[in-house]
């Protein structure tokens, strides 16, 4: 392969992994671009588990043989039968030299292995009728992270030095990628969890529940909101200071992600200060109550709080339709306020009260903004 074209491979390469959304489809870029640029028809991409002691494959792309899937979800091997990863490796670094690729072949000993060294990979290339692949071992700030393997097929050539050579070079490339897709997914995961709590924080829940809107205004799903707030906060920021406050609220942000669990796939989330959520696409509006019920249960038997107000709207309840998130968000504001007002020690659930039911009535007609329902409710406490 001439040097223009090994080039053009590398920066299609770093072109599709710096292209990709999320870790799958990084690590997907990187093993079908290393095995386009190695001429290879099969590659895969796994991570050593160091606290599992395995190899875990994350992707294979090309032609799978039977049982290789393209995301496996148990695919793992235990790191003695490959334990040039631990060992090998290792012994090379030690001696000064860098961690290069080394090819295996389907007759036999592996090339510019040890003497006389039989990998646990032949016998895998003759089961699965390849030839010979070249495996690169990829190292992310001094340490080896995983492997990058690329295969060929029986009767196709034969991987050599050349190859095993611009496959560690590759694996630099693909590493970079990694390290990349990784800082940018933590930078995903911190502008969309609290710091304080660890949940899910308010743009979270604006995505989230935009896009549950959308799939139940397009196949009906059920989508329901348990809104909340936590009493007694203030009085004990006041009276014991920030830290102990700061200690309560990760306490029912505990509880809250407790009986989210109750509801399978749903969304705990701190929507600031004192205010929690629960969005839940596809349980029935009932469970979610019941959920939210336990919520209120465990909530009161919190040291130092008082308790918690809580409000859900559901769109299986009878609240009219529902065709943005905003104006689900104000029906689940709406009950946890009238909550508040009566100091409910059960959920206030929008639309439960009959034809005329106040929450229901407030949320359509009040202005748009908290403050002005806040407002209306407390106008209402004795």
């Amino acid at each position: 392969m001439g040097e223009d074209i090994r080039l053009a491979a590398v920066v299609a390469l770093a072109q599709g992994m710096a292209a990709a959304h999320g870790s799958r489809e990084a690590w997907r870029a990187a093993a079908a671009g290393a095995c386009r640029a190695l001429g290879g028809s099969f590659a895969a991409l796994s991570v050593w588990e160091r606290e599992l002691g395995r190899l875990r494959v994350l992707v294979n792309v090309g032609e799978r043989a039977a049982g290789e899937e393209e995301f496996p979800e148990g695919e793992a091997y235990p790191v003695h039968q490959f334990p040039e990863i631990t060992e090998f490796l290792h012994e090379r670094w030690a001696g000064g030299g860098e961690p290069n690729a080394w090819v295996e072949t389907a007759e036999g000993p592996a090339a510019g292995g040890r003497p006389g060294y039989v990998h646990q990979r032949v016998a895998a290339l003759r089961r699965r009728g390849r030839g010979s692949c070249v495996v690169a071992p990829i190292v992310l700030n001094g340490r080896a992270w995983g492997e990058l393997y690329v295969a060929r097929p029986t009767g196709a050539p034969v991987f050599g030095r050349e190859d095993a050579d611009f496959a560690t070079v590759l694996a630099a490339v693909v590493a970079a990628g990694i390290a990349q897709a990784e800082r940018l997914e933590e930078a995903r995961r911190l502008a969309f969890t609290d710091a304080l709590t660890g949940l899910a924080n308010r743009r979270a829940v604006d995505v989230r529940l935009d896009e549950a809107v959308d799939r139940h205004k397009r196949d009906g799903v059920v989508v329901s909101l348990v809104v909340c707030d936590l009493n007694g906060l203030k009085r004990v920021n006041d009276t014991r200071g920030h830290a102990v406050g700061d200690r309560l609220l990760e306490r029912f942000g505990s509880v809250l992600s407790l009986c989210g669990a109750m509801l399978p796939g749903a969304l705990a989330a701190r929507l600031g200060g004192d205010e929690f959520c629960l969005l839940a696409v596809g349980p029935s509006a009932d469970d979610v109550v019941g959920a939210a019920d336990e919520l209120c249960r465990r909530a009161g038997e919190l040291e130092l709080g008082e308790g918690v107000a809580c409000g859900v709207a559901s769109t299986e309840d009878p609240i009219g339709p529902v065709r943005s998130a905003r104006r689900l968000f104000r029906l689940a504001d709406a009950a946890q306020y009238r909550a508040k007002a009566e100091r409910a020690e059960r959920p206030v659930v929008a639309g439960r009260a009959g034809p005329d039911d106040p929450v229901v009535r407030l949320a359509d007609a009040a202005p748009s903004g908290r403050t002005a329902e806040r407002r209306t409710f407390r106008g209402r406490q004795p």
